[in-house]
């Protein structure tokens, strides 16, 4: 079958994996963004790794990825041999002051972010025969100014890149967008051009009804995180609404892991909830999600999303004589509501065999696992070292 595209993933943030899933407060600003920062290349690169690992596990082919200071430790994840669409979130608010209730914007800062795009497209774009491309990314709207908005928006035009953009993520973004600007995170989208069919805007948490239209109306795809978006509790996107407005759906996940099928299984409950409950949408939309439906998102339907004559051999094969799988009946079905990445026998990605009779062949696993968890270790003392007010996990505390 085609391999699953993640849509919206920050490999580098299972770092993070088994803490903030279950701690109270801001995820974003009160952990996620301050160990990006305190985390060296080589770390980054570590987890990285780790990422693609669990990913051609999981049967995905590609890995859309959005984060902070890509360019040092993008070519780990290229030397695995999965496809790439990779961004550096641009931003010129001080992020790590609004774990304080701090929002300052700063141009000095902005172009730090800028020259790391520039850098990263430079470099990556296009490249490895054109499996590793880019993508404009702006972190979201309450960390991004009139200014940085426009910058990005050249830079696009520039390169000729798609866009992708966190929307509506937290209350925090709400409010802050209201207070700054007096309109919601997608009318202040709109207003400095950043609603079209070539941006994927993830999460839509608190969009408003009007706010769903406004973005069908400009034909933005959604990146839906159902599994990382529901650890707190049923994600509260209005998902019937932006279903039924005809949206382009499309599935990613997001944090602290790499497996799709908690995405297809999750979703298809959430997005089946946002209508109340009942059988739709069926599984083959589901599957959709994280195939078809993201090859579209990306503009790149005509080479990828399915197996076909003449498009990428992007592809997995799944073991179906497993007792999770069987009997097979309807076998789209089994897939979305049942398979588990200890299904995913072989991968192929642009013809390469990434995997093959359950053995990675692009990465020595053992080495990759013991490097991200020294590295996971050493970020999280650093981190604590140079913001005393994050606790180490109970577990680093003793060692």
């Amino acid at each position: 079958m085609p391999g699953f595209i993640n849509s919206h993933t920050h490999a580098v943030l299972l770092v993070l994996r088994g803490t903030v899933e279950d701690m109270s407060g801001d995820a974003i600003f009160g952990y996620m963004t301050p160990i990006s920062f305190a985390m060296t290349d080589a770390e980054r690169r570590a987890l990285a790794r780790l990422g693609c690992l669990e990913a051609i596990r999981s049967g995905t082919t590609t890995m859309v990825e959005p984060f902070r200071f890509v360019a040092g430790y993008a070519a780990g994840m290229v030397e695995t041999g999965i496809r790439l669409w990779l961004s550096e979130n641009g931003a010129d608010a001080l992020t790590l002051k609004i774990r304080h209730g701090v929002y300052e914007y700063d141009r000095a800062f902005g172009e730090q972010f800028l020259e790391r795009i520039v850098t990263l497209v430079e470099q990556f774009h296009d490249t490895a025969d054109g499996r590793v491309q880019c993508q404009m990314a702006a972190h979201a709207p309450d960390v991004c100014s009139p200014w940085m908005l426009g910058r990005l928006n050249d830079l696009a035009g520039k390169h000729g890149l798609t866009r992708t953009v966190h929307l509506a993520q937290s209350p925090g973004e709400v409010k802050q967008v209201r207070a700054a600007h007096n309109r919601t995170p997608a009318e202040y989208l709109a207003d400095n051009g950043w609603l079209a069919d070539d941006v994927v805007a993830a999460h839509w948490t608190y969009c408003t009804d009007d706010d769903v239209d406004l973005l069908a109306g400009h034909g933005v795809h959604m990146a839906h995180c159902p599994a990382n978006s529901s650890r707190r509790g049923p994600h509260k996107a209005p998902l019937g609404r932006i279903q039924d407005a005809g949206v382009n759906i499309v599935l990613g996940t997001d944090n602290m892991t790499e497996d799709m099928f908690q995405a297809l299984k999750i979703g298809s409950i959430v997005h089946r909830g946002g209508h109340g409950g009942g059988v739709d949408p069926a599984p083959r939309a589901t599957l959709d999600a994280a195939t078809r439906n993201a090859a579209r998102a990306l503009g790149r339907d005509a080479d990828l999303g399915s197996l076909e004559a003449g498009k990428k051999a992007d592809l997995i094969i799944l073991d179906l004589n497993q007792a999770h799988l069987r009997p097979v009946i309807n076998l789209v079905s089994n897939i979305v509501h049942y398979a588990n990445p200890g299904a995913v026998d072989a991968v192929m990605v642009d013809g390469r065999w990434l995997m093959r009779g359950g053995r990675v062949l692009t990465m020595d696993e053992d080495a990759v696992i013991a490097e991200a968890q020294e590295a996971t270790v050493a970020a999280w003392r650093r981190l604590h070292e140079t913001s005393a007010d994050i606790e180490l996990p109970p577990s680093l505390q003793h060692r």
